[in-house]
Formats: structure tokens, C-alpha cells, sequence
């Protein structure tokens, strides 16, 4: 079969057409802007690439379209497909019937984590001998792909991503894997753009539960009280817990990178990493549970995650110059924001912590958590805020009036070579500057190192 998908350099669809590539298809795509480093990874595979969603696209008849949600009413080639009334499904609906059936499905779900935590996961079957088929929305380096899929396997990883599926299908992504094992791994308020309400949100997450067979397992955090209201919703599964008084703990031991697992009250096994901050060890747990349940042996599970080496763009380093370390990471909600902070900060103890955040995020553009930050951002010694004030990237609120609480140590710009002047000024010798953004921030990374190492070679 011929597919052509729409949208092809997403994460999530970029991976799908590893995937559709892997299961024997013909795979070809489009995109606005086709760009490496999913691109290069496409075309090594064979993926042939066109620029734009230009109508004639139609003229390379494809057996199926597949389009991603990054395409709306009016795209070029969309409404071709439309006005011709040729086949058509979404991602996540494609994905579902064609590959996931007869797979043992983990998903991965939750407002924070989930690239993580499935990696983490992942790369625990991996360590076992499982050989996992996975759907990532990131890269950790030992598994070195985001997507991989041999049929002979029977166990599938997926990140589960509760945005929409499609523009003309509003449900959430997660709905079309239909897991065995579902990690719900926290719940908060998210996709402004998307849902009116967390309760909206929750209800998605109840549809996903009503997906879990009886034979399964829910993999869930104590303390969390919008899980607390999808479970009473309806519940036909066995969950398991995580954290303080879950069935899965960890003990720790006043080191950033090391901690006891404790599976049902017995310690079974100590984990020595380089990830830092309690929600990695949570994740940990999380994974561990999971893999738990498709008969890993728990003291081989926490072996491996000894030698789990994180996922890019999660506190990954991106170089030192005179021993000033740049750091980026993902974070871009507020709880996530805080939680990267808090791990930095018991990480590098009183040294100072330069926070740079760019809320670029649908939900952040629009404003809707901005009030948030100042307390998200207690951690850092000095915060500066990147907002464009125009284009699709623009901010609907003032960052200089939100963070106006934190008086003189934060500061706003519009201008990334100002901004890129401002951090360089203030950075001194020890300082680790966090720069947190979900986009590339204009290469914000490589621009600070350069201009560091003029300034303090």
C-alpha cells in the first residue's frame, strides 16, 4: 500500500511513517518547512519528501491519505482530498487498526512525563531482552530512534498523547491505541487551545479507561486528585499506585542521583543515575510498574534504569564555557517548569541557577497559566522571558507586567539578540543557565555558548 502522509515531519508522524515503513508500506510525505532532524532520518529510510501541501499532491495517488493535526479546513491538499472523495484517516486511527492490533499496548499518559517515562520503559524491555516495538515523542540516546517496529514483537510502548486526533476528530489521540497497560502518570490543566477545562480533560481520560480490559493493569500516582475524579467515573481495570503510599515508593537518600525502589514495602534494588528532580523518580516508578506487569524482573528493571541516559531536551547539557553549564530542557507548563527547576536546584546546591523560558505553547501564548510562573520560577537566581510580539509565536499577555512579582531578577525581551546579550552579561563563572522552551527557540543554545565563549575565554 502507498501512503501519503500530511504533516510528516512531526514528531508523532514522522515516527508513524517509520512505522507504516517498517510494516512494509510505500511512505511518502509533506510538510510546511520540511526540516532535519526529522527529515534526514525520513529520507535515510527511504521516505521521499515534498515541500508544502501543494494540491497536486493528489496526482501521486496514493492508496490513503493520512493526515496529522497540524492540517486544517483550507489546506491546499486537504481540500483536494475532500472535493475528490479520496480515502482518508488520522494518525492515531491508522495507527490503531494497522499495527497496534495484537500488540501488547503501553501507553504512556499524562500531562507531564510522558516522553520520559515511555523511554524509560522502553529502554527497560530493551535492557531485558524484549526488543520492544515504541512510538516516542522524543530520542533517548540508547535507543537511539524514536519509532522501531518488528511485527514478530509483541510489545508496543507508545507515548500517549491526549491532544486532538484530527480536525475532524475531536477525540484525544489516546483513545485509538486501546492499551493492556495505561500509565495515567498526573493530570493537570493543559491544551488551552483544545479544552475549556481540566473536567474536559478528565473526560477524555475517562474514554481511555473505558479502552482497558479487565486483564490489564492502570498504572496511576497517589495524590492526585483529577485521576481521583476519572477513576470514580468508571473504573473495569486493577490499578496499581505510585509515591508515598503507593504499592511501588522510593526511599531517598539525600543524594540527588541515587535512590531505593520499594516495591509492596520490600526494597528490591538500589538506582544510581544522572537525571535529577523527584518527578524523574516518579517516573522511574512508573515504568518499573509497568514493566512489572509484562513479567520483567523487577531487580533487572532497576539495573537498567542505572544505565538509562535521559532523553534530549530533557536537562540535557549543551555545553560548558568556563565552567558555566547551558542546559535545555523541555519544560514549558508551569508545574513542569518548577519541578526542572527544583531538580537542578538540589543538584547544584547554592550556585546560581540563570532560568530563560520562552512560553511558547499554545496554552501559554494564550495567557492561560501565565499567572503561574512567578511561583514556578522561585528556584531560579535570575529569570529571562523571551516573547515575540508578533507572528503566530506572539504572546497575548506582557511578560514583564506577569513577572513583575519577582522584582529585579527577572526580566523581559522581544529581541533574541538582546536577549542572548542580557544572559552572556549577567552569567559568571559556575552559573548553569536552564533555557526551557517546547520549540528551538532560534538556535538560543548555540548563540549563548558562542557568545560565552568570546566573552569569557
Amino acid at each position: 500500500m502507498h501512503i501519503h502522509i500530511l504533516g510528516i515531519c512531526g514528531t508523532f508522524m514522522g515516527g508513524l511513517a517509520l512505522i507504516a515503513r517498517a510494516a512494509g508500506h510505500t511512505v511518502t510525505g509533506c510538510d510546511a518547512g520540511v526540516y532535519p532532524p526529522m527529515s534526514t532520518q525520513l529520507e535515510e529510510q527511504g521516505i521521499s519528501l515534498t515541500e508544502g501541501f501543494g494540491a497536486d499532491q493528489v496526482n501521486l495517488k496514493p492508496d490513503l491519505f493520512i493526515v496529522g493535526n497540524v492540517v486544517t479546513r483550507g489546506n491546499p491538499l486537504m481540500e483536494a482530498i475532500l472535493d475528490l472523495g479520496l480515502p482518508y484517516t488520522s494518525g492515531p486511527q491508522w495507527l490503531g487498526e494497522n499495527i497496534l492490533q495484537g500488540q501488547h499496548v503501553l501507553a504512556v499518559a499524562g500531562t507531564h512525563g510522558k516522553t520520559t517515562t515511555s523511554s524509560m520503559l522502553a529502554w527497560i524491555l530493551e535492557q531485558s531482552g524484549l526488543a520492544p516495538n515504541f512510538l516516542i515523542g522524543g530520542i533517548a540516546p540508547g535507543l537511539k530512534v524514536s519509532a522501531r517496529f518488528n511485527p514478530a514483537q509483541k510489545l508496543f510502548v507508545i507515548e500517549a498523547d491526549e491532544y486532538d486526533t484530527a480536525f475532524f476528530d475531536k477525540r484525544s489521540k489516546f483513545v485509538h491505541y486501546r492499551p493492556r497497560t495505561a500509565i495515567l502518570n498526573n493530570l493537570e490543566y493543559d491544551h488551552a487551545d483544545i479544552f475549556p477545562t481540566l473536567e474536559a480533560i478528565e473526560i477524555q481520560f475517562h474514554h481511555l479507561l473505558r479502552t482497558v480490559p479487565a486483564g490489564g493493569q492502570i498504572i496511576r500516582p497517589v495524590n492526585a486528585p483529577a485521576l481521583d475524579r476519572v477513576i470514580a467515573r468508571g473504573c473495569w481495570t486493577p490499578v496499581v499506585s505510585f509515591g508515598d503510599t503507593g504499592h511501588w515508593q522510593y526511599r531517598d537518600h539525600g543524594h540527588a542521583t541515587h535512590f531505593t525502589v520499594v516495591q509492596d514495602g520490600t526494597p528490591v534494588g538500589d538506582v544510581t543515575w544522572n537525571l535529577t528532580g523527584e518527578h524523574n523518580k516518579l517516573n522511574a516508578l512508573a515504568a518499573l510498574a509497568a514493566a512489572h506487569h509484562v513479567g520483567v524482573d523487577t531487580a533487572k528493571a532497576v539495573q537498567a534504569l542505572s544505565s538509562f541516559g535521559g532523553v534530549k531536551r530533557r536537562m540535557e547539557v549543551r555545553g560548558a564555557v568556563d565552567n558555566i553549564t547551558v542546559y535545555d530542557d523541555f519544560a514549558h507548563h508551569p508545574t513542569a517548569i518548577a519541578t526542572t527547576l527544583a531538580g537542578l536546584r538540589r543538584q547544584v546546591g547554592q550556585a546560581r541557577i540563570l532560568a530563560v523560558i520562552e512560553p511558547r505553547s499554545n496554552t501559554m501564548k494564550l495567557g492561560t497559566m501565565a499567572a503561574q510562573l512567578p511561583d514556578a520560577l522561585q528556584d531560579a537566581d535570575l529569570i529571562f522571558c523571551f516573547g515575540e510580539t508578533q507572528g503566530k509565536h506572539a504572546l497575548g499577555w506582557d511578560p514583564a507586567q506577569v513577572l513583575a512579582p519577582l522584582g529585579a531578577k527577572a526580566q523581559a525581551h522581544h529581541d533574541l539578540n538582546a536577549l542572548v546579550q542580557a544572559i552572556v552579561t549577567a552569567a559568571a563563572t559556575g552559573d548553569h543557565i536552564l533555557i526551557m522552551s517546547n520549540g528551538s527557540f532560534g538556535g538560543i543554545h548555540q548563540k549563548v555558548l558562542a557568545a560565552l565563549g568570546h566573552t569569557h575565554a
